[in-house]
């Protein structure tokens, strides 16, 4: 039911943020976004009777494969692709096109989870890990190559699957705290925290003494990882990134200075989700909507038009239906009988919670804008599928937990 709603909510959403009052266009109309996404809804319908169908074992036995057809045609898509928005991430059939990286994604689960849930596997054993960093690897190497960076951050949130099986909290610390020094990086001069890393690695050179040799390795080999991490801000972002992702980051960090220029999608999603106030503007009443303020507004900036639209009742609504979707999901992955089964289980989890939270993040600011959907909410239908796919896996492996045998 929960998915019924965000699915529907999101179809109505879409249409209103292509509606054209000068015209007059319905919900159904084929021409415009909404009517296509509606099609899209139909093979939803096909994609779940298929799922419900199959054997449960089948995901499991046939994961890798899956897996392997999946790599294969991200292999394909620099040769054949065609290329939409930037990116050279899809392939085309005719007039329509699919976008095989929203495939990878439940095809990655489902290798993490079949490896996981192998016979004699451990999350401590450090080739085990080599393993699965080498399963969400490859897809993410191959959708850099598409040059879709939105899509290649996703892979990260897997990292807490691994946690949640059992993988030491070091390297998912390690990594926000990189992250948050890079983001400050960018705030505040490079010598400052070069600076403050060397003074407090002295510091505690000093306070623990000769005896602590153990912990001063360790913060040693930490004062030289941040300093790394600083080093290589200015690199990353002039060297690494394209002026348009560079842009991205400018934005995130001052949109008002140049509110015209690269703050403009920023600048103009938070004036429509601001403009909403408390209840909302009204079904179709959205000015910033109606005369295309926001640009990718029925896609990437869909959740403009629920804040527009709908004001914060509305806002906290769709935002308490995708929080009442993770806490679903993770209640079904937590009661299954098979670490191949929970593994998958959260694996969906953390993808949606990273689309989710990115996505209406970088909607009022918080995060750079990099181009990932509202799970049932954006137009395309690579995305729903991929999303529709994912849960009812899920669900499909929930309804016979009772015929699993628990094992590790």
């Amino acid at each position: 039911m929960l998915y019924l709603a965000l699915v529907t909510l999101g179809w109505i959403n879409i249409f209103a943020a292509v509606y054209d009052e000068t015209i007059k266009q319905t919900i159904w109309d084929l021409s415009i976004n909404s009517g296509r996404q509606l099609l899209f809804m139909a093979a939803c319908i096909v994609i779940i009777m298929g799922i419900i169908i199959v054997d449960m074992r089948f995901y499991e036995v046939f994961a890798y494969l899956i897996y392997g057809l999946v790599i294969a045609l991200l292999v394909m898509v620099p040769i054949i692709g065609k290329e939409v928005g930037g990116n050279k991430s899809w392939i085309g059939i005719g007039s329509f096109g699919v976008q095989p990286s929203e495939f990878a994604k439940f095809a990655t689960a489902l290798a993490v989870a079949k490896y996981m849930g192998s016979v004699g596997f451990r999350m401590d054993n450090f080739k085990m890990q080599l393993v699965l960093f080498g399963l969400i690897g490859v897809p993410m190497l191959l959708i850099l190559a598409q040059k879709d960076i939105g899509t290649l951050l996703v892979f990260t949130c897997f990292i807490l699957v691994f946690f949640r099986e059992g993988m030491s909290p070091f390297l998912l610390v390690v990594g926000i705290c990189a992250a948050a020094i890079f983001i400050l990086t960018l705030l505040i001069p490079n010598q400052l925290y070069l600076h403050g890393a060397i003074v407090i690695a002295l510091i505690m050179l000093i306070a623990f003494g000769k005896k602590k040799i153990k912990r001063i390795a360790i913060l040693t080999v930490g004062a030289v990882i941040i300093m790394g991490v600083i080093e290589s801000v200015d690199y990353v972002i002039t060297d690494v990134l394209k002026p348009h992702q560079q842009n991205r980051i400018k934005a995130l960090i001052n949109p008002d200075a140049d509110p015209l220029g690269y703050g403009w999608n920023v600048t103009q999603s938070k004036i429509a989700i601001g403009s909403g106030r408390f209840y909302g503007k009204g079904f179709l009443k959205g000015t910033q909507t109606k005369f295309d303020f926001v640009p990718e507004q029925s896609t990437d900036f869909i959740f403009c038009t629920i804040g527009e639209e709908y004001g914060w009742l509305g806002s906290f609504a769709t935002i308490s239906l995708f929080v009442a979707l993770l806490l679903r999901v993770i209640f079904i992955a937590e009661r299954q009988k098979s670490r191949f089964a929970r593994s998958y289980g959260y694996s969906v989890a953390s993808i949606f919670f990273f689309h989710f939270a990115i996505n209406i993040g970088m909607t009022i600011g918080l995060f750079p804008v990099i181009g990932i959907p509202l799970p049932f909410f954006s137009y395309g239908g690579s995305a729903l599928w991929g999303f529709t796919i994912l849960l009812f896996i899920l669900l499909k492996l929930d309804a016979h937990r009772g015929e699993v045998l628990q094992r590790g």
